[in-house]
């Protein structure tokens, strides 16, 4: 029997190896470890990749989210709109930049935030819209930024899953503020937390890049209590690396996903939507099932280990309620309707550079044989 582990990062980074020692050793020898060469040329690089206007190295992809936020300068207790079904970090940055999230539903096909039940929750509190390009695929942009413009909002894009994704060719990152985890699991993941932003409206570079550093232009002087949030030399230079290799790493899970698309049985499980407007990544390959749980424990009675991302909802998490009980903020019950249907059911299928066609024919031949 087959043993396909869910995701392998030992062979994963294999291929990327001696590029990594030799670049270690080099970086070793000069002594050099903080904001320095190699990430102000990862900077240009992925903005280049990107097609941004500029890009700068973080520490992470919570920061990545967060730093938008305070730069902004919105009055405490602000109102960012939000997808219902996210990672929590998503979520931990707005409360972490003392503001409150604002759910809205999702789309039931897409999983994506619904942009049509966006306006009717925003109010003269909302300051922004922070969307999650969640497990590769981009948002409807068009009608959001028609919203954006109308309300005069900024727009924030959750980008720590779509490196490369693209909405009718522009790539997500580049609507607004686009906030992106290199965390190692990512299809460009660095060897450590690592992560960065993408600015589209340049007049924010010189703040940001102030504030990742204590808020700081020239060294001692200190225009803005900032954050340390920089990506070291390190990180930056394995990133660089991974760069180049990041349009094949995309071509060969768009080639898995493909592949799953056509050999899965859409009327025993729910396949991910598809649009012609959409050019995904597919950092995630999610299927739905009624029986997800019994579905995951049959797999993995087959040699398949997989993932569920993610098994609780934002509004379900203790940190969440706690915060909401606290400002006496109201969780609206009927307002998470679709989030929990959709964390109640999913599944995340092997999808990676160390599986096969030959994996993804196996791996969908059990699910099919899977009988509730």
């Amino acid at each position: 029997m087959p043993n396909i582990d869910y995701e392998n990062l030992s062979g994963l980074n294999a291929p990327f190896r001696s590029e990594y020692e030799k670049v270690f050793s080099a970086l070793l020898e000069k002594g050099w470890f903080i904001l320095g060469e190699q990430v102000t040329s990862f900077e240009y690089e992925f903005a280049h990749f990107l097609n941004a206007p500029k890009f700068l190295g973080l520490a992470s992809g919570l920061d990545a989210l967060e730093i938008p936020l305070k730069v902004l300068d919105f009055p405490v207790g602000s109102e960012i709109i939000v997808p219902s079904n996210t990672y929590i970090a998503t979520i931990n940055s707005i409360i972490n930049a003392g503001h409150k999230p604002v759910f809205v539903e999702p789309n039931l096909q897409t999983y994506l935030i619904d942009a049509a039940r966006i306006e009717e929750k925003i109010t003269e509190k909302t300051k922004a819209i922070m969307i999650v390009h969640l497990y590769g695929k981009p948002c409807e942009m068009d009608p959001i930024m028609d919203v954006c413009a109308k309300h005069h909002l900024q727009i924030i894009e959750d980008c720590a899953q779509s490196h490369g994704a693209k909405y009718k060719g522009k790539s997500t990152g580049t609507f607004g503020f686009g906030a992106f985890s290199f965390y190692p699991t990512k299809n460009l993941g660095a060897l450590g937390d690592a992560g960065g932003i993408s600015i589209s409206d340049t007049s924010w570079y010189d703040k940001i890049k102030a504030w990742r550093n204590y808020g700081s232009h020239i060294k001692y002087k200190n225009d803005y209590v900032g954050d340390n949030s920089r990506l070291d030399e390190i990180q930056a230079a394995f990133l660089r690396i991974k760069l180049k290799a990041l349009d094949d790493i995309t071509a060969h899970k768009q080639k898995l996903a493909n592949l799953y698309d056509e050999l899965l049985d859409e009327n025993l499980v729910i396949k991910p939507a598809r649009s012609a407007d959409w050019e995904e990544v597919h950092h995630i390959y999610p299927i739905r099932h009624e029986q997800r749980d019994n579905l995951k424990e049959f797999l993995l009675s087959k040699g398949i280990k997989t993932e569920i991302h993610y098994p609780i909802a934002p509004c379900d998490q203790k940190s969440v309620q706690d915060v909401f009980n606290k400002n006496g903020w109201i969780l609206n019950e009927d307002d998470f309707r679709l989030a929990r249907e959709i964390h109640r059911s999913i599944l995340s299928l092997p999808i990676s550079t160390i599986h096969s066609e030959e994996d993804v024919r196996y791996i969908a031949e059990c699910v099919n044989a899977f009988k509730p």
